[in-house]
């Protein structure tokens, strides 16, 4: 089990991560039409697919992440999609203007670095201040529970 203070650590992590998951999916959903349209102008397939899964786990995710949710399998789910979204709309190597290469490898690096605080969270799981250790302790809890009304009492 983690310190207080490295679960407090371990919870303002995951806001910074989800907040920045939470304000993509609303502007996504602000600007839905703007988004489908960037996919298409990106070549990506299934567009009617991966808009809303992208806006969805956008949403869904930073809110899980925010509450402490089914942190490490998120945390990989949520690394994959990042590393993705790096090489499919920050691809720095295609692009020739220096302003706009130097921009898309400044985005690239920035989401292989968001990554890789996903992969430490699934390392560290969700801390003390989560509903996953919340569930966990309510496992403990009712096992504790059951064990000691089979004894004599």
């Amino acid at each position: 089990m983690t310190r207080s203070l490295d679960s407090g650590v371990i919870l303002l992590a995951r806001i910074a991560l989800a907040v920045l998951f939470l304000w993509g999916g609303l502007m996504k959903l602000a600007g839905y039409e703007d988004f489908v349209a960037y996919l298409h102008s990106v070549g990506l397939p299934f567009v009617s697919i991966a808009a809303p899964l992208s806006t969805a786990l956008d949403l869904i995710g930073g809110l899980f992440l925010i509450v402490g949710f089914k942190v490490q399998p998120l945390a990989l789910v949520m690394a994959v999609y990042t590393v993705a979204t790096a090489i499919l709309g920050h691809d720095f190597w295609n692009i020739a203007d220096p302003v706009m290469h130097h921009d898309m490898t400044v985005h690239f690096w920035k989401n292989i670095g968001i990554a890789g605080g996903f992969l430490l969270l699934n390392v560290t799981g969700a801390g003390r201040i989560s509903v996953d250790n919340a569930r966990a302790a309510e496992g403990v809890g009712s096992l504790t529970s059951h064990r000691g009304s089979t004894r004599a009492g």
